[in-house]
């Protein structure tokens, strides 16, 4: 069957297409929740028909995904087990693929339908992190847990979700106090009236703060998605995604140019060489694993996987002039050489500052050569994540306005959290890390209720917290459960090695 100008054998096509339609499962499922959020407001408050309000925020969902860099999608991917990731095509990269989006896919649903504003950004690391620690499990000699996640990037991710909901429940306190200090309209701050529409300023700010949180969660939550569907499609065509094939030729010179410069640096420090790149593939991903360390032979390795890249890119101007078969080779040095860069500069390994600063910029001007999503791969994306919001709305709509606070949401309570989840979500992705729109604007709801002696609903809450705390726990075991037995089906149903 030919698929995306490759001629693949039926059951792999089968395979591609059945794993694409499951990512764009989780997005439109990840509408019921997060998406939801995002037009809780409006829908509640009557400033917009509730059709009206899924469309247009379907669409900033849209122009937020289009525009969004893709660092955060590729920094929940850096979760993942560095043996599983450069083995994505073979039959425990498929097990792993399925598991995330079956696992994911399970508990999102299941916290829907309770009306439990549960997190997507929790449900998709949980899962990650249940595959890693049974891939562990399973194949590490030890069975050593240390070795399934990375730990380093999993504090990082984990801190900005447990600090977001804090930053939600404690900014839009504060700005709800000042807004009432400045604006003296005791229409902004009552209760919304279910028979009537507020006046035009107020439907107009609410409209605004909408357009602002879909926008954000399309450029920070929509990623999730679209770092899944790379990860497929990397994996089973690697001659058509392995690499940014349009990426310029000017790029490309810089690469090379770069190359030379750290090659000669790291060659400073090599104590002794793998034979040949197959072992300096072996000694670097181990070095990447968790407990790795440096050895004789790491930045040694380093320096074959800098020599082999150089010579794949010798007389060339693009990376489509690469041969199909040798592309996906080439993305697994970039990666190699990028995450033991990384890990070099966090350990400092590398003791001259003028060293470490040629390493680093290197090693940032590969994102551009791998870390790419297809414009189609995000129309996609936020297609189904409109259409899930379109759905499954009306659940998460009812919890937000009325169950959180003892009296139901007002105008400005909806205005102050949704100003705020959009000013963190932005502030997320500047720095490339995953943020939970559910957690950022229901803390935030929550904050508006304390904050203006609304009082809070405590069977709610508890019940949202609930949700909050086993969300990980729960897709662990979800994840390595799920990737256990998509092992057993790959290598003794279906043979596949």
């Amino acid at each position: 069957m030919n698929l995306f100008g490759e001629t693949l054998p039926m059951a792999t096509a089968i395979f591609l297409i059945l794993a694409l339609l499951m990512a764009l499962s989780f997005e439109f499922v990840n509408g019921f929740h997060d998406t939801a959020n995002a037009v809780a407001t409006v829908i509640y408050t009557h400033s917009l028909p509730p059709v009206v309000a899924v469309v247009w925020s379907g669409l900033w969902n849209l122009f937020g995904v289009l525009v969004s860099s893709g660092a955060v999608a590729f920094s929940i991917l850096a979760l993942l087990p560095v043996e599983l990731v450069l083995n994505v095509g073979s039959g425990a990269g498929f097990a792993m693929v399925f598991a995330l989006l079956i696992s994911a896919i399970i508990w999102n649903v299941g916290t829907w339908y309770l009306g439990l504003p549960a997190s997507s950004s929790h449900t998709l690391i949980g899962s990650i992190m249940g595959v890693g620690l049974a891939n562990a499990w399973i194949n590490s000699p030890n069975h050593n847990f240390g070795e399934g996640v990375n730990w380093a990037k999993a504090n990082e991710v984990f801190t900005t979700l447990l600090v977001s909901p804090i930053v939600g429940f404690i900014c839009a306190a504060i700005l709800l106090l000042i807004v009432k200090a400045l604006i003296r309209k005791p229409e902004l701050f009552q209760p919304a009236d279910a028979k009537k529409s507020p006046p035009w300023w107020i439907r107009g700010l609410l409209i605004l703060t909408c357009t602002g949180v879909s926008y954000a969660h399309g450029s920070n939550d929509g990623q999730k998605g679209m770092g899944l569907i790379m990860l497929i499609l990397v994996g089973i065509v690697p001659a058509v995604f392995a690499l940014n094939l349009n990426l310029d030729p000017k790029t490309i010179a810089g690469i090379e140019q770069g190359e030379a410069n750290v090659a000669a640096i790291v060659a400073k420090y090599v104590k002794d060489r793998p034979a040949d790149q197959k072992e300096a593939e072996t000694e670097l991903s181990a070095f990447l694993k968790t407990t790795g360390k440096v050895t004789d032979k790491t930045f040694g390795a380093l320096v074959v996987t800098l020599e082999a890249f150089e010579a794949n890119l010798e007389g060339k101007k693009t990376f489509s002039e690469l041969g199909k078969a040798v592309r996906a080779g080439v993305r697994t040095d970039i990666y190699l050489t990028q995450n033991t860069i990384g890990k070099l500069l966090k350990t400092h390994a590398i003791t001259d500052a003028g060293d470490s600063k040629t390493l680093k910029d290197f090693s940032g001007s590969l994102n551009s050569a791998t870390n790419f999503i297809p414009p189609w791969v995000k129309v996609a994306v936020a297609f189904a994540l409109g259409c899930g919001t379109m759905i499954g709305w009306k659940r998460i709509v009812v919890t937000v306005g009325e169950k959180i606070g003892k009296t139901h949401l007002s105008y400005a309570q909806g205005a102050s959290a949704e100003l705020v989840a959009m000013g963190t979500i932005f502030a997320a992705d500047n720095f490339g890390l995953p943020v939970s729109t559910t957690h950022v604007l229901s803390s935030g709801i929550a904050g508006t209720m304390a904050a203006n002696g609304s009082g809070l609903q405590l069977a709610t809450l508890r019940n949202i917290a609930l949700a909050w705390l086993l969300t990980l726990p729960v897709c662990v075991l979800l994840g390595a459960a799920t990737f256990s037995a998509g092992l057993f089906v790959v290598f003794n149903v279906i043979g596949w090695k």
